[in-house]
């Protein structure tokens, strides 16, 4: 990850008026940020055919009961620094004692030069060790593995090499089959069972700093995405591994350099960046959907799609019909974190519907950030700000996503 501008709330509203989006870095990208953006046009031009997806009004499934502050510690996803885990670390209180949904792995780190990864016996180890922490319950261990310039796990710390996207989705089913075959392998030899991949971004612009110029998307054809996405999405499943779809609703138009922080898909974006999305959410190869760190003026031009309900509520659930998990960004990048402050940038994901809140710990690091945030996120919900019933609906959700995440403990 890359320095990033620092950009006020003021500056959505008039980078809005000009037609100008401000691109927000993301946790998942080294280097580059990423901006979904949005489309003025909500027609079902982009639709892909097959079966409708699931109204997002449907009832909530049964779930078994635990306190408040358990079920919104079970929306957290959070990193941490260290190639081990002992018992008197912040993270395995967070685990143990606060009950932790979920941690993310990083190779780097943006102090130290390597974090969580060192070789494969060792983080072995350290996904059983931070498992053993929760031994009656699922917990989420998750990775950004795409391949290509992102792979956290690669052959610099002994592991396969893993090619990128754009260099395997022409190649055909057979070749993207056995690409993924052996991406997940790793994966689930580990213990991981969540990546934050694939990217469905369509390579509209190859020159795009975020996507194009690094490779990560498989082909500026939503069709050839939609199959090699699907394949991908299918390898993971049959080895218990889920995947995330990123970067909703669209990030590969994008033109201006992200070194500078700043990035306008606005004018760019077009309804076929939703095809992807459309087309595995008609076969049901869906787990969970990334709201970017992005602000469009076509969907909302007063905050990025993380935070904003006229993309999640509006759009992915409402006119897309995904009633599943949405996990936001990195919600301690600094761009947001400036723009709305850490306590405003929980409240609005909240309340524009994401599921999981994902807190990278690499913006800044922050090892209170767990207790933090449940305390926010409670007083809410005491103060009446956010209904209790949203909270219990993002549970039910991640519960029918991991089933054993719902245990107590």
């Amino acid at each position: 990850m890359q320095p990033e501008r620092l950009v006020t709330r003021r500056a959505f509203v008039k980078a809005a008026a000009l037609g100008v989006s401000g691109l927000l870095l993301e946790s998942c990208v080294p280097g580059p940020s990423r901006s979904p953006a949005g489309s003025g046009s909500r027609s079902s031009k982009a639709a892909a055919t097959g079966p409708a997806p699931t109204p997002s009004g449907e009832p909530l499934p049964s779930v078994p009961p635990i306190p408040l502050r358990q079920r919104i510690a079970r929306l957290l996803i959070v990193g941490f620094r260290g190639f081990n885990v002992a018992p008197d670390d912040w993270i395995a209180g967070a685990i143990a004692v606060d009950g932790l949904g979920g941690v993310i792995l990083f190779d780097k780190d943006r102090v130290q030069p390597t974090r969580n990864v060192r070789s494969p016996r060792q983080v072995t180890r350290l996904i059983s060790d931070l498992r053993s922490l929760a031994p009656d319950r699922e917990l989420i261990v998750a990775i950004d593995q795409e391949g290509g310039a992102v792979t956290r796990l690669s052959p610099a710390y002994g592991f396969p090499a893993v090619a990128s996207e754009a260099a395997i989705g022409p190649k055909g089913d057979a070749a993207v089959t056995a690409w993924a075959d052996g991406l997940v392998a790793t994966l689930a030899d580990l213990g991981v069972n969540l990546n934050l991949a694939p990217v469905v971004d369509l390579n509209i612009n190859p020159r795009n700093p975020a996507i194009g110029a690094l490779g990560r998307a498989f082909s500026a054809d939503p069709t050839v995405v939609a199959r090699d996405a699907s394949l991908d999405v299918v390898a993971h499943r049959a080895r218990d591994v889920r995947t995330a779809l990123k970067h909703f609703p669209g990030l590969g138009s994008a033109t201006t350099n992200t070194d500078f922080g700043v990035a306008d898909v606005t004018r760019t974006w077009s309804t076929q960046e939703l095809i992807p999305y459309q087309s595995l959410l008609g076969q049901g190869l869906v787990d969970v959907v990334m709201a970017g760190n992005l602000v469009n003026g076509q969907f909302d031009p007063n905050a990025p799609a993380s935070l904003s309900s006229a993309t999640v509520k509006d759009v992915l659930r409402g006119e897309l019909g995904w009633n599943g998990v949405v996990i936001t960004d990195d919600l301690q990048a600094g761009a947001i974190t400036h723009a709305f402050g850490a306590d405003d940038a929980i409240t609005l994901a909240v309340e524009a519907g994401n599921d999981l809140l994902l807190f990278a710990n690499q913006q800044v690091y922050d090892p209170d950030v767990v207790v933090k945030t449940i305390d926010l996120i409670e007083g809410l919900v005491i103060a009446g700000r956010i209904d209790q019933v949203r909270i219990d609906r993002s549970y039910a959700r991640v519960a029918a996503l991991f089933p054993n995440v719902a245990a107590a403990g």
